[in-house]
């Protein structure tokens, strides 16, 4: 499972892939603060 975690001012947003080529893409639509990590 890949984890596309976004910090923002005030919150922190955490959101679900499957598919790696997937959470690349959602990454790629966040110029600064964001973190993709992998977990089994």
């Amino acid at each position: 499972m890949w984890l596309l975690t976004v910090f923002e001012k005030t919150n922190v947003r955490i959101y679900e892939y499957q598919d790696k080529a997937e959470a690349l893409v959602a990454l790629k639509q966040f110029e600064h603060g964001a973190l993709l990590t992998y977990m089994n």
